[in-house]
């Protein structure tokens, strides 16, 4: 016999409406929430989904925006937001976009046609004229508007970490290499960090700062360092970045933290239970998710919620600056 919802809400504790807020992804107290689970596991509840789509028109299904499925970064911040949203029946669908703004559109009228109910993007393209109030958006690290709800990592913090751990660790001529994109977005606060740090530090900053899409960037850095030897402290925009100033580097002989110091940004590994590539400012992959899907859910039930998350960072040491 099939287990209905008053006999959740009964081995819970709660009323039946609270139960529906919970399935419908209705933010409760997290004790309420926990009670509400574990009768739904002990009794083996299983929402009817087409009914509730129905009732509610709504498809339970969440479209991710992201660049390119094969950085790291991206990836490990889809598992995360794939795991957070299963917590409320949500399903996921990965969108990768591969930087193309015509795909992203594509996806927004998705969601214009309720085929899925909210989108959480990680876009840098030429779209903010698709986005509206209208539509249950969150934005990653990109403010379209006052009423466009973002998720951010403290970046200004991690431009300041990386300069405060260069200098302690005894660099003293500093560099910045990284890339310009035309759409202003919340990674500028990286840069912004580390200058108004070593500024104030009394250390001045060479710039390689590239506009996006960058055409041969192994050349430009090697002719960059090659009229900037002195430099032996460097912080790269991503982990990526990093990586590219290395091989580089090795090109011309140098290894770290023998002869510069390097750190970049994002926390990248080659698996979670692994060391990080290189010395990192890292963010939490996993908080950012769980903040975006709290602020998509919140708006697609009606809910007021913040319109501005941040979510701090750390310095994570990978072997590419000095003990």
């Amino acid at each position: 016999m099939k287990i209905t919802m008053k006999e959740v809400a009964a081995l819970a504790g709660v009323g039946v409406g609270t139960v529906s807020r919970v399935i419908n992804g209705v933010r409760v107290k997290d004790s309420t929430y926990q009670k509400v689970q574990a009768a739904i596991k002990e009794l083996n509840y299983q929402p009817d989904e087409y009914a509730r789509g129905l009732k509610i028109n709504r498809s339970n299904s969440i479209a991710l925006l992201i660049p390119t499925i094969w950085h790291p970064f991206f990836s490990e911040f889809a598992y995360y937001t794939e795991k957070n949203l299963s917590k409320f029946d949500y399903r996921l669908y990965i969108c990768n976009v591969e930087e193309n703004a015509l795909n992203e559109i594509k996806y927004l009228e998705m969601l214009k046609s309720n085929k899925v109910d909210g989108i959480i993007g990680i876009t840098y393209s030429d779209i903010d004229q698709y986005v509206s109030t209208n539509l249950p958006f969150v934005s990653i690290d990109r403010h379209f508007s006052e009423n466009i709800p973002y998720v951010t990592s403290d970046n200004f913090l991690g431009g300041q970490l990386a300069a405060q751990n260069l200098i302690n660790k005894g660099a003293k001529h500093l560099a910045y290499i990284g890339g310009k994109n035309k759409f202003e977005n919340e990674t500028t606060n990286r840069k912004k960090g580390f200058y108004t740090y070593s500024e104030k530090a009394g250390f001045r900053v060479e710039k390689c700062d590239l506009l996006e899409p960058i055409e041969d960037l192994e050349g430009k850095l090697e002719k960059f360092f090659l009229s900037h030897p002195q430099v032996d402290g460097i912080f790269t925009v991503n982990d990526f970045m990093a990586l590219t100033v290395m091989k580089v580097m090795k090109k011309l002989g140098k290894e770290a933290p023998k002869d510069y110091q390097i750190i970049g940004f994002d926390g990248l590994k080659s698996a979670i239970n692994q060391d990080y590539f290189l010395s990192t400012v890292s963010q939490s992959t996993d908080l950012l998710a769980k903040s975006a899907v709290e602020l998509l859910l919140n708006l697609i039930n009606g809910v007021s919620s913040e319109k501005r998350i941040i979510v701090p960072v750390q310095f994570k040491e990978g072997g590419t600056t000095k003990k």
